[in-house]
């Protein structure tokens, strides 16, 4: 068993695209292909941030989804109050070769954006819930603020009509959601406190989400892009996490079981994310002979 990570790496027009990186046992990763990403956007912004890849058993087929949105020029006020209402989906059944990107409108009428697009299969819709952050101001509301967006989809190609999937408090970006032991967990960044919160739920949507107490992120200022993955050769469950607020990148934080919210950061000996600085994306277990023919035909970034 293999790891392949996709991501973004700078703030810069020419690095808001998509990059690979794969890895034997999730922890050490090795950056593929030269200077020039893997998949770049001709279409929308022509900017590709935080690409989520997946994998779609009926279909066969891989899917990355990215958000929409090139930071050369604007400001953030604009990119999150008047961005992008879409986002870029590529499609394929090896890794190898990629369909031409295509863009798809998920966002509401008023959403400011749309952003980092993530998905996990509902297994009580049997279809995959596509959900990402947009900056809204409701009716009677003097602000905007950020909310967690969902659609469903089979295809990738169409959408059903945008919903509210999480209205916290506070604003809030940034979730993953994954399955475990009969529950989903989702991890999101509190855009307010710039922490991550866990939470848990027998159901997707509709549910009764609790909140899950973890000491190492209740006390870590500055983290966002989370993604959580199991580690089979560890046998724990492993996220990671960008430290954007210090200029580290990625860190990686161990567990046993996500229901005790008991992470363990690990030490900078412990794990490698690779020469390329590596900005919010996913990462999906392939085989050893997946990662044997990605280092083949992208080589590796020396």
């Amino acid at each position: 068993m293999a790891y392949l990570f996709t991501h973004f790496t700078e703030n810069k027009g020419d690095q808001e695209y998509v990059w690979f990186a794969v890895s034997r046992d999730g922890l050490h990763f090795t950056d593929l292909g030269s200077d020039e990403s893997l998949l770049k956007s001709k279409l929308g912004t022509k900017g590709v941030r935080d690409p989520f890849i997946l994998y779609d058993e009926k279909l066969k087929k891989y899917f990355i989804i990215a958000t929409d949105l090139l930071t050369t020029s604007g400001n953030w006020y604009n990119f999150s109050h008047k961005g992008s209402r879409s986002i870029i989906v590529w499609e394929s059944e090896d890794l190898i070769n990629w369909s031409e990107e295509r863009l798809c409108q998920v966002g509401i009428k008023n959403a400011g954006c749309v952003w980092a697009p993530e998905a996990v299969f509902c297994k009580e819709k049997d279809a995959w819930l596509v959900f990402f952050a947009s900056c809204v101001r409701e009716k009677g509301q003097l602000h905007h603020k950020q909310r967690i967006y969902g659609t469903f989809t089979k295809d990738f190609k169409e959408f059903t009509p945008a919903f509210k999937f999480i209205d916290a408090k506070t604003d809030v970006i940034d979730t993953n959601i994954v399955w475990d032991k009969g529950y989903y967990y989702r991890f999101s960044k509190d855009e307010t406190h710039k922490k991550i919160t866990i939470e848990r739920s027998e159901l997707l949507i509709d549910g009764n989400w609790e909140s899950i107490h973890s000491n190492v992120f209740a006390n870590f200022f500055g983290l966002e892009g989370p993604e959580t993955y199991y580690l089979d050769d560890m046998q724990k469950w492993c996220l990671i996490a960008d430290q954007y607020h210090t200029h580290k990148g990625y860190t990686p934080f161990v567990c046993d079981d996500l229901s005790t919210g008991n992470f363990v950061q690990l030490d900078e000996n412990q794990f490698s994310m690779g020469k390329r600085k590596k900005r919010h994306g996913g990462v999906i277990k392939i085989t050893d002979e997946q990662y044997d023919k990605l280092v083949e035909t992208f080589g590796i970034d020396e």
